[in-house]
């Protein structure tokens, strides 16, 4: 068994105690989007780019109280080389939009799948995410007395808990500016037309100003 099929049984035993927006689907939709967008870079190195996305949501805080547990204890079984190691943590890293504190993309192999990730939290997969992400926490589907933050902490980010809808305003509709690659921009293109159709069909049919 190589170090990619070792990881991706290590992981689906985490992601299947998460709920759907962030499941193991997550998980191959984000590789997918990967695989597409390095189709169109040839100097990516594939195999930190699978083992990135199999591992970046593992010790996501949104479900990890301890601060990259599971990624270390996944990692630590691998038999990969420090250098591999470092890789790809650096590529993880990069990944999250912490409430608009990322760290910087640098390799090609970090804004590849930083731009996978992103594609999959946009358009009409990112929207089911959303609803599903809010419905297991128990949030309201909208709320037009909530107005959106622009400048926010990581801790506040994180901690608020919004209506599902303001959570367009606060980072999803912001994704396709920050496209890394020039196949994530074009990738983010239609996904982000759908979200403001979607948007604009809740305002009509709902008569509230979202």
């Amino acid at each position: 068994m190589n170090s990619i099929e070792q990881c991706e049984n290590l992981v689906k035993e985490v992601y299947m105690h998460f709920d759907a927006s962030h499941d193991f689907q997550h998980i191959e939709r984000v590789r997918k989007n990967a695989f597409d967008i390095a189709d169109s870079e040839p100097s990516a190195n594939r195999e930190i780019i699978e083992l990135a996305v199999l591992l970046h949501d593992v010790s996501d805080p949104k479900y990890s109280t301890e601060e990259k547990l599971e990624e270390e204890r996944i990692i630590k079984q691998l038999n990969l080389s420090d250098e591999k190691v470092a890789h790809v943590k650096e590529v993880i890293k990069a990944v999250s939009f912490s409430g608009g504190h990322e760290v910087e993309a640098k390799t090609i192999e970090s804004k590849i799948v930083r731009d996978a990730d992103r594609l999959d939290a946009i358009g009409a997969v990112g929207i089911a995410r959303t609803f599903a992400f809010g419905g297991a926490k128990g949030r309201l589907l909208y709320d037009a007395s909530e107005t959106p933050r622009d400048n926010m902490s990581v801790e506040e980010y994180r901690t608020k808990e919004t209506a599902s809808v303001t959570h367009f305003y606060e980072k999803l509709l912001k994704l396709s500016e920050g496209m890394q690659t020039k196949k994530g921009k074009e990738l983010a293109v239609e996904r982000h037309a759908f979200m403001e159709l979607f948007l604009q069909n809740l305002r009509k049919e709902t008569g509230e100003q979202l």
